[in-house]
Order: C-alpha cells, then sequence, then structure tokens
C-alpha cells in the first residue's frame, strides 16, 4: 500500500525550496526518511541531511545515465545505452560490479572519463 503525503508545486527548483518542502513534511509528523532518490541538483544532499541527517541520498538512475551518455558520441550512445543497463539492471551487486568491469574494459580507451 502506497500513500500520497504531499503534492507540492513551486515556481522554480532550488536546494532551499526543497529544504522548505521537507522541513514542511517533518512539521506535518515525518519523522524520518529512509532514501530519498532525485537528481543532482546543487544543495540537494545538504538540504535532506539538514532535514532527516539520517536519510540515505540516492542519484536517480536516469539522471546517471543522462548524464554519462552527454560525453558519448551519437553512433556509439545506443550500444553505450545497452552496455550500461547491463549494469544497473544486474541482479545483484557481485553482478553489477562484473558488467561495470566489462563495460570499463570494453569502452575505457575510447571513453575514459
Amino acid at each position: 500500500m502506497k500513500n500520497v503525503i504531499s503534492l507540492e508545486i513551486g515556481e522554480n527548483e532550488s536546494s532551499k525550496y526543497w529544504l522548505g518542502v521537507l522541513n514542511s513534511l517533518k512539521n506535518r509528523g515525518v519523522k524520518d526518511v529512509m532514501i530519498i532518490c532525485a537528481d543532482g541538483l546543487s544543495g540537494i544532499k545538504e538540504a535532506i541531511y539538514t532535514a532527516f541527517p539520517k536519510t540515505e541520498y540516492q542519484r536517480c538512475i536516469v539522471h546517471q545515465v543522462r548524464n554519462t551518455l552527454k560525453y558519448v558520441s551519437y553512433k556509439d550512445m545506443k550500444e553505450f545505452a545497452a552496455d550500461l543497463k547491463k549494469i544497473y539492471l544486474a541482479p545483484d551487486e557481485s553482478k553489477g560490479k562484473e558488467q561495470l568491469e566489462r563495460v570499463t574494459e570494453k569502452w575505457n580507451s575510447k571513453y575514459p572519463i
């Protein structure tokens, strides 16, 4: 079962805005948040830890992939994205690490970043 506990509309997205949203939730009775998955907005981690210090921050996989693909040539993008997918869809951590090693081996000479 899932419950929506807040629906917010803001004029802009900033860490200050999100700190306000998180503090609003806290003031309404939310005691702890286990994980927050968000984009790489500057200052978002600090805002999260200010409101909920024990929360684990995780960067959204969609944003991670987009950020990675901006460094890849268009002609390699489809194949590179398929290889990345093998990492983040791995059934467990050890298989994910194996896939990461394969991707690194395959693409490191062309895309060392």
